[in-house]
């Protein structure tokens, strides 16, 4: 069965009230701006400059804002990263640890509680001031095993 293309998103703004609305994951992040279908059927266009994050929800009602940053150290395979918001707010994520899948436009992050309302989030580089790692999870070096010399062959004795 064929996963539906639109996905339900909370996107947070700095200035203004949040939208509720859906985005297909595939095209939503244009080269300026990203694209929100509103339940009403209107298709806005909003400027990364005004957003803050969109945040993939199981349900729009539900809170957004619930646990922002790790108690402790997280679970989840990637990178640890903390991310200060140009409004001084501050959250915790989860990267993947493959630089080829970050997107020029910002970060997707896999948020402290994934199993609550928010399932992914997304936040454009310009809303942040800065991101800092604070951990590498699950290292892929951890399971390497290094190679053990070969055993050196006692000298036969002549006498």
């Amino acid at each position: 069965m064929a996963s539906s293309t639109a996905k339900k998103v909370v996107v947070r703004r700095f200035d203004r009230e949040s939208l509720s609305g859906f985005v297909n994951p595939w095209s939503y992040l244009q080269p300026t701006v990203l694209e929100l279908l509103k339940p009403d059927g209107s298709l806005l266009e909003i400027p990364y400059s005004e957003v803050k994050s969109v945040c993939f929800v199981r349900d729009f009602e539900s809170e957004t804002d619930a646990g922002r940053i790790f108690m402790t150290r997280p679970k989840l395979e990637g990178l640890w990263v903390r991310m200060v918001f140009r409004d001084g707010e501050i959250m915790d994520g989860v990267l993947p640890n493959n630089l080829l899948s970050w997107d020029a436009s910002g970060f997707g992050v896999t948020p402290p509680e994934p199993d609550g309302n928010n399932q992914k989030v997304f936040v454009p580089r310009q809303a942040l001031r800065s991101i800092q790692v604070l951990g590498v999870v699950g290292s892929p070096l951890r399971g390497v095993k290094k190679k053990k010399a070969a055993p050196v062959e006692e000298q036969p004795r002549l006498f």
